[in-house]
């Protein structure tokens, strides 16, 4: 009975969009298979649930084949949809072979309501063909540190060739999404087309005319939300990822097989107890750097045998009230005079466990020359005068 009551509470806080610091829990119970809640200032991983379980990612697929075509491709492009666009699946808009459109146009249908026939001309004019698309989605995966992604569709229907499946990890899935909305010079229009509710368009020679409407039910949901995209097929469930920004702190959600019909509602509760969950459990908190102290790093030659060092700064992150950050002075491995002031003596390293945040340049804070021939003149005559 108490847990009819819970998930009762939690369908009414997804149907009313309550503000999700009052829908906070202590630990998120999720109905997806494989989830994560990444910290979009750092890309730290806040709560993970199988992060690193490869599954199929659906039509999520988009937000790559979105960030390419915005990088790569110019709006004004005409792009001539061809038979094999065409003849794509539903979702579809009802592209015609021969037919030509505005590149911007198909972003829109693309995203806003996950057309896999424009998707797939897309594909087709920014990479000369969906194989050659594919390269580009999969040299685009490797350049931003997706270590367990394989592109093969650029609409992500189900696929698999002789290298693998077309598949994911949450845990990629989320880093894409901090790339094209926090990372990528194409970020704001990115951001741009993910918030659009609604967009009329026509063919190129005027003769169609569409108006697609955006699918993302968190808009409306919930204040904050900067982008996100639904999928779903067979085999990989019910997905999805986003990034939102609650309280002036910014997360990323991503979720794979997050359900199968008539359980699509599952994405929009693991979305908000994941959100609620970094909102009660995550504070900015302020590092002053120039209060650490740095050890003197021996200086050889020098006129002094040892430089001292300070790091400059403040570093502003999100931390649990469990968690503590670790600081650790790297010199450079060998010192020589001259060393003037402000030079870099080493990098100070900031850490949470076992996860790298940054690293800061530490200055020398005064300036050690070096030992000349008129030092060793000196030594020599006071070893036999004094």
């Amino acid at each position: 009975m108490k847990k009819y009551i819970v998930y009762l509470l939690i369908m009414v806080a997804v149907i009313c969009g309550c503000p999700v610091s009052s829908c906070a829990s202590e630990e998120p119970k999720l109905y997806a298979k494989a989830a994560v809640l990444m910290d979009v200032d750092t890309g730290r991983v806040l709560y993970g649930k199988a992060s690193d379980e490869v599954l199929p990612m659906a039509s999520t697929t988009k937000i790559m084949t979105l960030i390419l075509a915005l990088e790569y491709g110019n709006p004004d492009d005409v792009v001539t949809v061809s038979s094999y666009a065409a003849k794509m699946p539903d979702v579809k808009l009802g592209l015609r072979a021969g037919e030509d459109y505005r590149l911007s146009d198909l972003l829109y249908s693309m995203m806003l309501e996950s057309h896999n026939d424009s998707a797939c001309a897309v594909a087709e004019r920014i990479g000369g063909s969906v194989q050659g698309f594919a390269t580009m989605m999969n040299q685009k995966a490797a350049e931003i540190g997706l270590t367990s992604t394989y592109f093969i569709t650029p609409n992500g229907l189900d696929a698999e060739d002789a290298v693998g499946v077309h598949s994911t990890t949450a845990e990629d899935l989320a880093k894409l999404m901090r790339y094209c909305v926090f990372v990528s010079e194409e970020k704001e229009k990115f951001q741009e087309i993910c918030q659009t509710r609604q967009y009329t368009f026509t063919s190129c020679d005027g003769t169609r005319q569409f108006t697609v409407y955006n699918k993302n039910a968190l808009l409306d949901q919930m204040d904050g939300v900067l982008a996100g995209k639904t999928g779903f097929t067979g085999n990989a469930g019910y997905c999805y990822v986003c990034a939102v920004t609650i309280h002036g702190k910014h997360f990323i959600v991503a979720l794979l097989a997050c359900g199968w019909p008539h359980n699509k509602h599952y994405k929009w509760v693991d979305t908000k107890a994941l959100l609620a969950y970094g909102d009660e459990h995550y504070e900015y908190r302020e590092i002053e750097l120039s209060k650490t102290q740095i050890p003197e790093v021996p200086v050889a030659d020098g006129l002094e045998p040892a430089v001292t060092g300070t790091c400059e700064g403040k570093l502003t992150i999100l931390l649990s009230d469990t968690e503590t950050v670790q600081q650790q002075f790297v010199p450079e491995s060998r010192l020589t005079a001259p060393v003037a002031r402000g030079d870099t003596i080493g990098i100070l390293q900031v850490s949470i466990g076992n996860t790298r945040l940054a690293g800061y340049p530490v200055y020398a804070e005064e300036t050690v020359d070096k030992k000349d021939f008129s030092y060793y003149i000196g030594a020599v005559f006071d070893a036999f005068f004094y």
